[in-house]
């Protein structure tokens, strides 16, 4: 009673209670639930430690948002109360470092950062679990700061970046673990297969989403031309070709045009591949009065804390960035993820759709908005992947996936609604290349006779749905889709035309379409006279 009596008289006793509790509440919070499938795996991931030699390396496979942190966070729990062996946990970026630190002290693992500001490590002996960034452990392991006889596991995360490989040298004697969301080597030079005796697969994507654990996608695809993209030395698209296409008028009037019919008041995220395609999205959505902010890492950590506030606290916020939120970012309340870019890497793909897969009480479905052929170059978020094949054959892999002039090949222009009612006085605006060019060469016609029939076409439905002659040109330059579409398929037929060729046929198309609106107008005015 006295203590209850002392304690309602000094504030400062009741201060301190209250933010003990709420310490208290937080770690309960941070402390993870281990599901079904998450125990299973641990489980198997501890048979090969119990039963492989020593210095086995496996790789473990798990879907973006599958929980590969806690489960590792679990596995080092149990590891070091096992084998009373130290554990060390790499990462290659600091802000993993301190989540996966955070997470480990929800399972009880006391454990130590080693950061760049870490130049002596004088209590080592006092933990048993370190987590480190690539080179901070170089260097201090160079300098003999940290005592590694005694590391029995070494944990690798986001293990498809290759500078862990200068490492392994190091624990000759570890048991490696390497988890990952996409067994495929982010340099395809240096494949996985070379680092790791065996891969260990999770549960998929499908599987994750029927069971509940992560949101249902519905995946929205825009054909976007793509061939005058370059390849740099890293495989992917270069940025400067990116900017050069995703920053013309026309991709930015698609971005906000899905945006509008997908997105709308949901919190959207835009991933580009520059940061000149992002300022120049972030200028275009501000203008049509949306909610928006830009993010890449160039930023500083008060800016990039000050904007990502903002976006966890806006329903409808819209954050446009390049390059710093595929990994390390959890913001599980967004609705929308926008594909501003193609890009030809698997890893990066799944990570970019992975920010919207958190599934939440109010949030179980969520959208993708595809402005760079990605689906049709790796197939859907949720389709099966073949990970034993991919992480066996990586070359073959990447050699079989679909090049943009396969993909572009097969594009079919879909009017869409709103253009299609301005030419409502047309019953049919279908004009099918191909087949047009096959009954050419049947005929034995020269095959410009299928680019004069398609431009009359166009003509006549210009002509039919104007009340005079400037009306009817000012229909002709919202057909530009139309008319890229049809030259394409026209250009396919030839086999083997060339990126100018097909650029020729495209602007003389328009040209000889004016003219030909022209003339068609006059016969009209002649006819009625």
């Amino acid at each position: 009673m006295y203590f209850l009596y002392v304690f309602l008289q000094n504030s400062k006793l009741q201060e301190a209670f209250l933010m003990k509790t709420k310490e208290l509440l937080k770690d309960y919070e941070e402390k993870k639930q281990l599901y079904c499938y998450q125990l299973g795996d641990i489980d198997a991931i501890f048979d090969r430690i119990d039963n492989k030699p020593s210095n086995h390396h496996l790789l473990y496979q798990l879907p973006t948002g599958g929980g590969k942190t806690v489960i590792f966070s679990e596995i080092v729990r149990r590891y070091i109360e096992k084998f009373d062996k130290k554990v060390v946990i790499l990462t290659h970026r600091i802000e993993l470092c301190k989540q996966t630190s955070k997470i480990l002290k929800g399972f009880d693992v006391k454990n130590k950062i080693i950061n760049s500001s870490i130049k002596e490590i004088p209590d080592q002996e006092d933990y048993s679990c370190f987590v480190a960034m690539v080179e901070t452990l170089k260097n201090r392991l160079l300098d003999e700061k940290l005592e590694i006889d005694n590391v029995g596991l070494v944990i690798i995360d986001e293990a498809h970046y290759n500078s862990f490989r200068k490492l392994l040298s190091s624990f000759k004697n570890s048991f490696v673990l390497g988890v990952t969301a996409t067994p495929l080597s982010s340099n395809f030079k240096l494949p996985m297969y070379e680092n790791y005796n065996e891969l260990l697969v999770g549960e998929s994507i499908a599987s994750l989403v029927n069971k509940g654990y992560l949101a249902k996608a519905t995946t929205y695809s825009y054909d976007v031309g793509l061939t005058s993209l370059k390849i740099g030395i890293n495989g992917d698209y270069t940025v400067k070709s990116s900017d050069e296409l995703y920053t013309n008028i026309a991709l930015q009037e698609k971005l906000v045009h899905a945006y509008k019919n997908h997105c709308l008041g949901k919190k959207t995220l835009i991933f580009n591949n520059g940061i000149k395609t992002s300022i120049q999205v972030l200028e275009t959505f501000k203008q049509a009065g949306f909610p928006i902010k830009h993010l890449d890492n160039t930023n500083s950590n008060e800016e990039r804390k000050m904007i990502l506030d903002w976006f966890k606290n806006t329903p409808d916020a819209i954050l446009t960035s390049v390059g710093i939120l595929t990994t390390g970012f959890d913001e599980p309340t967004v609705e929308c993820i926008i594909l501003n870019r193609a890009t030809k890497s698997l890893t990066l793909y799944l990570q970019m759709i992975g920010r919207g897969s958190r599934n939440l009480p109010n949030k179980n479905t969520f959208a993708i908005v595809d402005l760079g052929n990605n689906a049709l170059r790796f197939g859907l978020w949720t389709d099966p992947f073949d990970w034993h094949h991919i992480f066996k054959y990586p070359e073959q892999y990447i050699h079989n996936l679909r090049d943009d002039m396969e993909i572009e090949r097969y594009f079919t222009y879909k009017m869409p609604p709103e253009i299609r009612a301005l030419f409502s006085k047309t019953n049919d605006i279908s004009f099918d290349v191909e087949l047009e060019y096959k009954l050419a060469v049947q005929s034995l016609q020269r095959p410009k006779i299928v680019i004069e029939k398609s431009i009359q076409q166009h003509a006549e439905m210009c002509v039919d749905n104007s009340e005079n002659l400037n009306q009817a040109k000012a229909l002709a330059k919202i057909l530009d889709e139309d008319i890229e579409s049809r030259m394409r398929h026209y250009a396919n037929c030839l086999n083997n035309a060339t990126k100018n060729y097909k650029d020729w046929l495209i602007e003389d198309y328009k040209i000889k379409l004016i003219i030909a609106i022209g003339r068609t107008y006059r016969i009209r005015i002649m006819e009625s006279e």
